[in-house]
């Protein structure tokens, strides 16, 4: 799906009435899963491992 069309898909998806903030939040969320895919497709992802590793030196108890 290019670009343009996933705009027009998110814009197609949302309220009449929805504002420009919210418009851009969700094309910047589209556009961060799209370049996280990427990253994986370019075998740049992290281990889970390593994820869980980190995650537990973020969460407080």
């Amino acid at each position: 799906m290019s670009t343009r069309e996933a705009v027009q898909a998110i814009l197609s998806q949302l309220p009449g009435d929805v504002s420009l903030h919210d418009v851009a939040r969700e094309i910047e969320f589209i556009a961060a899963v799209r370049e996280g895919m990427a990253e994986l497709d370019r075998g740049e992802g992290i281990p889970i491992d390593q994820v869980r590793e980190e995650l537990q030196t973020w969460v407080k108890r």
